[in-house]
């Protein structure tokens, strides 16, 4: 019996150059249609006021402080104090002369300023603004795009980056009116911002300047923009992702939908860690359902090399990454007993829950693992990308907690499928259609992706009550993804019959050989993934040659084992540039390739190794770490050519 989906169409050939579509798929919680919202729960406002009357004295958002460069304990503002302050700045900016619909900027790196940044963001909700989160992560000259594109007239900026909004470089600073400093601004700032016709604040006149003439809230309608959220994409300009205050508030109730049907409740006691950056939806939107709830949000002190004093500090119940901030908090394997992992993982295939299948193996050894998360953690979600089945599989084992992954954009405000805790047949995959969500596959006959094959493939569509309205400026973009209601996310998934969708592959992401054959990248580096010596992978490849490369950064602690067990000594980067482990790397992805029934042309010819991971400093990932390819071939374009010449000379 399918358990989690619902198949509401029949899939159907494609007809007079039409390509097929497989079945709809929707959430059981959902099969007699989609839920209404409750009355005057229609907006993120609406919701927001809600929690504030209803739990006035609980913690809504904590942070630390800092004294003489040391974190200190998490301090709190309650609802009514949160409140209090958003009235201020919504007033505030009713004197700056901004109307409804005005775009109001954030600007700020990942910084304790967070709190802040979620109280201007439920100002702009309560006064009809519509908030435009800025991030440096989106590429160089990103913020003065985006200032200039979504016509921002104010801007509330991170201290440190005062400067760099005022500097003869942001051209586009000079449409602003007014920009607001988190903390303190200089007179000459202040002085540098009016030779530009800009007011400058700081954060303490700005409040004042709220309480000295209050006005009441502007309340938006469900139909409203609440905020454009430029997301990066891998190529090109950022685009301006439009989410309506309806969208959030559907987003919300999905969410509460889908983990009230559980026995372990979500309660007033939950604390969410926030340390995603803001370009992630997700944290967004679970910050969203938290308030809703009347629980704890607190944010990270913005130093990730800090992530775990921060957990032993707050304690989260409940807290979201993507793969790569999820994976850097598993202890290695040898650190736990084998045995005791195989006793619980066997009563788990079974059918019990991570809390019934083994007290005794979680006291004796997972508590530890527990214990690295702040010790409380009830659950766990990860997003951004598929984890790998061993990753869940490890964290489903021994973190103690319930684990989900899921997947999502920004353009369907995040969460579009989501697992189910406690049932190990969804490892490996992403999930099932969220409350408000339709699911189905198209063919993509270049690719060979047909969603009326055994087994059912294609690009994943989605259609539903939290889609984005379209890209803001973009009407001709907007109709190229959305046709007839059906965002097309231009990711390649794989469909079980119960609706379980599993992600294989990117459809843009092919490219032709020399030899003519179509390599679909995304998939091969999946597979090569999974090589234990590899950390990550990008594989390349071009109509000039007929033999694929890739840039490996291997796992460190696996290198070093091998290093011990070869004989080889020195420092992870120098371990990297020996020819030795560049041999051993290549027998690893040819055993890989034969184990996974790759053809020839598929298989890796020839390696660069970086010891550095893959990161946004070097522009080389997005904020949701995904590969940025064009950038990565100019980064490595030396490397690649030097390994096709090597190739080359093999050859001859």
């Amino acid at each position: 019996m399918n358990k989690y989906t619902v198949q509401v169409e029949s899939g159907r050939v494609g007809k007079n150059g039409q390509p097929s579509v497989g079945p709809v798929y929707r959430s059981t919680l959902a099969k007699d249609g989609f839920p209404p919202l409750e009355p005057g729960m229609n907006t993120s406002w609406e919701l927001f006021r809600f929690s504030v009357e209803n739990n006035p004295g609980n913690k809504m958002i904590g942070w630390r402080k800092f004294n003489q460069g040391k974190a200190g304990p998490y301090v709190w503002a309650t609802y009514k104090e949160v409140y209090e302050e958003v009235i201020h700045i919504g007033s505030a900016l009713r004197q700056l002369d901004v109307s409804p619909g005005t775009r109001i900027g954030i600007y700020g790196a990942n910084c304790p300023q967070w709190a802040m940044a979620m109280e201007i963001m439920q100002a702009c909700n309560g006064y009809s603004l519509i908030c435009v989160p800025l991030y440096d992560t989106l590429g160089a000259g990103a913020i003065d795009y985006i200032i200039d594109h979504a016509e921002i007239d104010v801007v509330f900026v991170q201290d440190k980056k005062v400067k760099q909004v005022l500097s003869f470089e942001c051209k586009a600073a000079r449409r602003l009116k007014s920009i607001i400093s988190f903390t303190t601004v200089s007179k000459e700032q202040i002085d540098v911002a009016a030779t530009i016709g800009i007011k400058a604040y700081s954060w303490n006149d700005f409040i004042l300047l709220g309480k000295k003439y209050p006005s009441e809230p502007l309340p938006p309608q469900p139909l409203d923009i609440c905020t454009i959220m430029y997301t990066s994409g891998t190529s090109g300009n950022p685009k301006g992702v439009i989410l309506t205050h309806e969208t959030h508030a559907t987003y919300v109730k999905g969410v509460e939908r889908f983990l009230d049907q559980f026995e372990d409740k979500m309660t007033v006691d939950d604390v969410y860690f926030s340390f995603l950056p803001l370009a992630h939806i997700l944290d967004r939107m679970i910050e969203e359902y938290f308030f809703h709830k009347g629980a704890s949000v607190g944010y990270y002190q913005g130093n990730i090399e800090a992530l775990r004093d921060d957990l032993m500090e707050l304690k989260p119940t409940f807290f979201a990454g993507v793969p790569r901030a999820v994976a850097e908090l598993r202890p290695l394997r040898r650190l736990i007993f084998n045995l005791l992992y195989k006793h619980k993982l066997h009563w788990m295939r079974l059918g019990y829950s991570h809390k019934t299948a083994s007290p005794f193996a979680d006291f004796l050894a997972f508590s530890k693992v527990k214990a690295r998360l702040g010790g409380r953690v009830r659950l766990l979600v990860s997003g951004g990308a598929p984890l790998s089945p061993e990753i869940e599989e490890f964290l489903r084992v021994t973190s103690c907690a319930y684990m989900l992954q899921g997947y999502g954009l920004t353009e369907t405000c995040g969460q579009t499928t989501i697992g189910f805790p406690d049932d190990l047949s969804l490892i490996g995959a992403v999930g099932v259609p969220t409350t408000f969500t339709d699911l189905r596959l198209e063919e993509v006959p270049e690719m060979g992706y047909d969603p009326l094959g055994q087994p059912s493939r294609g690009e994943v569509c989605v259609r539903g009550k939290t889609l984005f309205s379209g890209y803001y400026k973009d009407p001709e973009l907007t109709k190229e993804v959305i046709k007839d209601g059906w965002f097309h996310t231009g990711d390649i998934g794989e469909i079980t019959p119960n609706g379980i969708l599993i992600i294989i592959d990117r459809k843009k992401n092919i490219f032709k050989l020399s030899q003519g054959e179509y390599i679909a990248v995304e998939y091969l580096e999946k597979v090569y993934s999974a090589t234990p010596i590899i950390e990550d992978i990008w594989v390349y490849g071009n109509t000039y040659s007929s033999r694929l490369v890739a840039v490996i950064t291997p796992h460190e602690d696996n290198t070093k084992k091998w290093a011990l067990l070869n004989g080889h000594k020195g420092s992870f980067n120098e371990l990297c540039a020996l020819k030795e482990l560049n041999e051993y790397i290549l027998k690893e992805l040819k055993i890989a390739a034969e184990r996974n029934k790759l053809r020839g042309f598929e298989h890796i010819s020839g390696i660069v190794v970086d010891p550095r991971p893959f990161d946004i400093e070097r522009d080389l990932i997005t904020a949701t770490m995904k590969k940025k390819r064009s950038q990565m071939l100019k980064y490595y374009q030396v490397e690649i050519e030097k390994a096709y010449k090597n190739l080359a000379e093999d050859n001859k």
